[in-house]
């Protein structure tokens, strides 16, 4: 008698339903997710549990910058966490002073403080400031409109978007917001208990909107003469992200006096760990050691395992020269951004942004968008999606493109080619 065999099992079960479930019953709903179920990963490539593959333009929002399961980190991994993975920070290990001496290396003479994330490493700011200013009686910090700081009450305080602040109330005492880029603005804030000033170098959260060089320098100045501390938040457009390690050191590139430019605060977080939790923030020397013994802490902050991790991707990005790849090839894709923004006005405004953190400003009234009220760059994201490639929104008109800093041109090509194909069904 013939032996009937089984069907074998497909190599990727659709486990769409079950793990949203799960979620719907155990995950508190804070956050708006895409109908995606993201299953493993592989350089600048996802796939979901169907199989399906999709190019990672947005890395987890500016974090994994080595793309997905990068062989070094999962070296760095494995050898550390057969050494020590934590041990307080009542001890010392080499990991985080080697690493700290790498942040400071590569910004100007200080110390560092190492935290879990950008929220924290931020926080970190807001006490050195009140810190600073507390025997004078100040502690106020003038932050940017449309800026964003973290979901922590300070963070939401200081973030100059309404939207994250609603139910929340009251506000943290000690923020003010002032347009973004307006130097006179920043100067007639300035009040009798203003402590420091807080920017991004490029706004990320708040559509990619680069300071300029006029501005950066223009802070500089008036912080100094008015006795103010100037603080920025590198998490998103920091780490080589726009070509240089800090934004601030590629928009002041060749520009007089910018050779010169230092914050006294700065903080990071996102690619610092590839994907591994890890934050920081630098502070510059006379204010490095304001925050003595007992003043913060971190229990996470620094561990060896995650030290280990942003050392060895350190190593990749200066071997590979990922700094230099970033500005070469992000400039090609804003290139063509701007070819499609020339082709199709009716659909594409045009770019902004710096290396390989750009976005794409999609036009007004997209008739293509009209039967939703979703927000048009909601839309752009989601067809996106449809076409195997993940992007970032940001606001309502703005798409982001935060690849991997080891993108490889062809899936540049890749990713420019989908757009322009989503673009042309809009027109």
């Amino acid at each position: 008698m013939k032996e009937i065999m089984p069907v074998p099992p497909a190599i990727v079960r659709n486990d769409y339903a079950s793990i949203r479930e799960l979620f719907a019953k155990n995950v508190v709903p804070s956050y708006g997710r895409f109908e995606l179920v993201l299953s493993h990963g592989s350089g600048s490539y996802v796939f979901d549990v169907a199989g399906k593959r999709y190019l990672d333009l947005g890395s987890g929002i500016a974090v994994c910058c080595l793309g997905h399961t990068h062989p070094a980190i999962t070296e760095a991994l494995v050898e550390q966490s057969k050494k020590l993975i934590h041990v307080s920070n009542l001890y010392f290990t080499e990991p985080q002073g080697r690493l700290a001496a790498e942040i400071v290396k590569r910004i100007g003479a200080g110390k560092v403080f190492f935290s879990n994330s950008g929220a924290e490493a931020n926080e970190g700011l807001y006490k050195l400031a009140r810190k600073f200013g507390h025997d004078e009686g100040r502690f106020e910090i003038l932050t940017a409109t449309n800026s964003f700081h973290g979901r922590t009450l300070a963070g939401i305080a200081a973030t100059g978007q309404e939207k994250v602040k609603k139910g929340f109330e009251p506000a943290v005492p000690g923020f003010r917001h002032v347009p973004f880029n307006d130097l006179a603005a920043a100067r007639n804030a300035i009040s009798p208990a203003t402590v420091a000033i807080l920017i991004e170098g490029v706004q990320g959260e708040g559509g990619v909107t680069p300071a300029t060089p006029e501005y950066l320098l223009g802070l500089r100045a008036l912080c100094d003469e008015k006795k103010l501390l100037l603080l920025m938040d590198g998490v998103q457009c920091g780490y080589f992200r726009t070509g240089k390690f800090q934004s601030f050191q590629r928009i002041l590139e060749g520009v007089p006096g910018g050779e010169k430019f230092l914050p006294d605060g700065l903080s990071m977080a996102k690619s610092l760990g590839g994907g591994f939790p890890i934050g920081a923030f630098w502070l510059r020397a006379p204010y490095q050691d304001l925050l003595g013994p007992g003043t913060h802490a971190s229990t996470f902050g620094g561990t060896p395992l995650a030290c280990a991790v942003a050392l060895k991707i350190f190593e990749v990005v200066e071997r590979e020269k990922l700094d230099e790849h970033a500005r070469k090839l992000g400039a090609w894709m804003q290139s063509e951004l701007d070819r499609l923004a020339a082709t199709y006005p009716t659909v594409v405004k045009g770019s902004r942004g710096l290396g390989f953190m750009l976005g794409l400003e999609l036009a007004e009234k997209i008739p293509g968008f009209a039967a939703s009220d979703k927000p048009a760059a909601i839309q752009f994201v989601n067809r996106l999606h449809a076409a195997g490639v993940l992007t970032i929104p940001a606001g309502t008109q703005i798409v982001r493109l935060l690849p991997p800093l080891n993108l490889k041109p062809q899936e540049a090509d890749e990713g420019i080619s989908k757009i322009e194909e989503i673009v042309k069904t809009l027109v």
